[in-house]
């Protein structure tokens, strides 16, 4: 049996995986042509909650490949849906820039400055001290504590910036708490993608560069998971690694044979 026989999803990473520096890496649009032609789908899903699905909408659109604003999900969608579905109408304190923020606060979520239930830390490229002490405060006193994804470091053209794992480590430092975590590589990711979909999790299968989130969420839920090489993961660490792949390919075109 082929490892994608199951599949009716493919669910991709983005940065590093169908993209890099701003560019399609070449083939990756062509095997997505190529899984629709074998009656299969695929949707976009990014840990970055420092986007929201427009500026995801545009950067594809700008490289030539425009989607649906259904087609791309970011791990903010996943916290929404966790913190509604189990915390409805509690008082969040959110870490996060106005795309996150507003994205929070069209999704209903109730956020506040002072006496929160909650700390929500997003990828914020807005951090100031101020937002840190506050946080730190609402954590000592018990808030309960979320964060949207682990990724450490966010990759750019000029290198990479500090992501929300690093924010986590900071604080970590400060209070020795640690947040639940609701992006890749959690199993509310595997809950809301399944629901949004109306599909199991076996007729899923994920796609990506980076072991701990994009391979590890698949490794983990026994779901289909392809690592490919064209972004921070290389053979090498692949090898020195306990988190498997289903398969590995050069890129995401070396994977059309499987389909």
């Amino acid at each position: 049996m082929g490892v994608f026989d199951k599949t009716k999803y493919f669910i991709v990473d983005m940065d590093g995986t169908f993209y890099l520096d701003g560019n399609i890496i070449p083939g990756s649009d062509e095997f997505l042509q190529k899984a629709r032609e074998t009656g299969r789908d695929f949707y976009f899903f990014t840990n970055n909650s420092s986007n929201n699905v427009e500026v995801c909408r545009k950067k594809l659109a700008d490289m030539g490949f425009p989607v649906d604003e259904n087609r791309v999900i970011v791990s903010s969608a996943v916290a929404i849906d966790y913190l509604n579905r189990n915390h409805p109408g509690k008082r969040i304190f959110l870490l996060g820039n106005e795309r996150l923020t507003k994205d929070c606060a069209d999704g209903g979520l109730n956020l506040v400055t002072e006496n929160p239930d909650i700390v929500l830390l997003g990828f914020d490229t807005t951090l100031t001290y101020q937002k840190m002490w506050d946080a730190v405060r609402f954590l000592d006193a018990g808030a309960l504590y979320y964060a949207t994804h682990p990724d450490r470091n966010c990759p750019t053209a000029d290198g990479y910036k500090p992501d929300t794992g690093s924010m986590i480590e900071m604080f970590a430092a400060s209070t020795g708490r640690r947040p639940t975590v609701l992006g890749k590589p959690m199993t509310a990711t595997v809950d809301y993608i399944t629901r949004l979909l109306g599909c199991k999790a076996d007729e899923l299968a994920f796609i990506g560069d980076r072991l701990e989130t994009d391979i590890a969420i698949g490794f983990n839920h026994s779901i289909p998971c392809a690592l490919v090489f064209s972004g921070v993961t290389t053979p090498e660490m692949y090898e020195k690694s306990e988190i498997r792949a289903s398969v590995t390919a050069e890129n995401m075109k070396s994977l059309t044979k499987f389909l």
